[in-house]
């Protein structure tokens, strides 16, 4: 964990790309995971309380909701990445710091979140991970990852997965 906040910082200050669990980081990507076979560990996306009351999020930005039980993703307006109904996460007490934030890429950015990716010609590239849905055994409401026998990412509502291509 703290090599990850370290390269986090690091990256912050140099305005480079950063890979996480890897050695290298392909050239369109800003911030990139694990892309090999056999790995089962996704990102899990920040579980917010109502995303009606993100009135002012930056497209782009994707969360799980609590009120909804849904994965939801901000094309200028909120729309559902999964179908169903999920189930809450397990949350743990902690202190909201409501302008604590990591930004990867142009410092200038006026996007808001916990987690800022910015740039102009590099990418997310997402943990790759085969079948999760038999392969991760415990997912937490909000994962995400990309299937690259299916071609599809991969969203996780807490009950079921949902694929995308």
């Amino acid at each position: 964990m703290k090599k990850i906040i370290l390269s986090l910082l690091i990256s912050n200050v140099a305005f480079a790309q950063v890979a996480v669990g890897k050695t290298s980081v392909s050239p369109s990507a800003i911030l990139e995971f694990p892309t090999t076979s056999g790995n089962t560990k996704g990102i899990i996306l920040p579980a917010v309380v109502n995303t009606a009351n993100m009135t002012s999020a930056t497209p782009g930005t994707i969360v799980f909701d609590i009120a909804t039980l849904k994965v939801k993703y901000n094309a200028g307006f909120w729309q559902d990445l999964t179908d169903f109904t999920g189930a809450a996460p397990l949350l743990t007490p902690g202190l909201d710091l409501p302008n604590a934030k990591v930004v990867i890429g142009d410092q200038n950015t006026t996007a808001d979140g916990v987690l800022v990716l910015d740039a102009p010609d590099k990418a997310l590239i997402l943990p790759y991970i085969t079948n999760p849905a038999s392969n991760v055994k415990s997912p937490v409401a909000g994962m995400i990852c990309y299937d690259p026998t299916k071609k599809m990412m991969c969203v996780y509502n807490g009950n079921q997965w949902f694929y995308w291509d």
